[in-house]
């Protein structure tokens, strides 16, 4: 058990949404990821991250991957000068609003008796239960998902818009005059939050949310990283995931659980957040009740590790 929540922090502060009770704590939306580095200089950003360990014991830090290179270089620099096997650097390919969803249910967790370990790498787990997209006023610069030449074109005729889903699976279909347009759903209780921009939210909300059968429907405001990360301002975006924490934990309670055999921190998937070190191959593994070798300097990552 850990005294204080492990902190979820964000590169941002529209990836913090409202906590939908006063359990869940807030993120921290870190200042050396915001300002420029003119502006804010490395001995506050290592001020900041000390800060957050010393009050909380460990950092998961969602870093979108369409995040400017400075923005790692700069996460990653902080880690190193500290020295800090406490602080775990977790990209994602989810588009803004779905990075945002991804922390909330990281933050609920987080109150719950998982150790930091379990935390960050349950984020990849959680991720493939996010269904996140956005209605489109147009594709024709869009590159995150894979668009045809005909609806490129189509892209330039006034009026119409698309339903594109960028994850779990990409999928993009032309919304009809009668307002159709298939998008596959999730088989599972959702909560959707959806976000406008320059378009009227309508198909989001009467046709969208009701085929996919969500248990509810909320406005949010919309990151400022949307209207680049979807190639346009005419857009909505949306994103379907499962809001109960009772379900959450039990999804991840499920998945068996290893000691990193590098960092000695438990994890389950294949991977470590925290070292980047992989999961040795079945036959390699430590017997059960094993001890793990002791957490390492993050300076002797194994090779691979970011």
């Amino acid at each position: 058990m850990y005294a204080l929540p492990t902190a979820i922090a964000v590169t941002g502060p529209d990836l913090v949404l409202p906590s939908p009770d006063r359990h869940t704590p807030s993120a921290a939306v870190l200042q050396s990821a915001v300002q420029s580095p003119r502006t804010y200089s490395l001995d506050q950003s290592l001020t900041e991250m000390h800060t957050l360990i010393e009050h909380h014991g460990y950092v998961v830090v969602l870093c979108p991957a369409s995040a400017p290179a400075s923005v790692r270089h700069r996460l990653h620099a902080i880690r190193s000068v500290l020295e800090s096997d406490r602080i775990a650097i977790l990209r994602s390919d989810l588009p803004p609003l779905g990075i945002a969803v991804l922390a909330l249910q990281l933050r609920q967790l987080s109150v719950c008796d998982f150790s930091p370990g379990v935390l960050a790498s349950a984020a990849r787990l959680l991720s493939h239960y996010i269904y996140a997209g956005a209605l489109l006023g147009s594709v024709a610069r869009l590159d995150r998902v894979p668009v045809t030449l005909q609806s490129h074109a189509k892209s330039w005729v006034p009026g119409t818009q698309f339903a594109v889903l960028a994850t779990p699976r990409p999928e993009l279909a032309k919304v009809t005059a009668d307002g159709d347009a298939h998008l596959p759903g999730p088989g599972f209780g959702t909560k959707m939050l959806y976000a406008p921009g320059r378009i009227a939210p309508d198909w989001v909300t009467t046709a969208l949310a009701p085929v996919w059968h969500c248990q509810g429907v909320e406005e949010v405001r919309l990151p400022a990283e949307s209207a680049r990360w979807w190639a346009t301002g005419k857009l909505v975006e949306f994103a379907a995931a499962i809001p109960d924490i009772s379900v959450l934990y039990q999804l991840v309670s499920s998945v068996r659980r290893d000691d990193c055999h590098w960092c000695g921190l438990e994890l389950i998937g294949d991977r470590c957040a925290f070292c980047a070190a992989p999961l040795p191959p079945p036959g390699e593994r430590p017997s059960p009740g094993a001890r793990a070798l002791p957490p390492r300097s993050v300076n002797a990552l194994p090779r691979g590790a970011t």
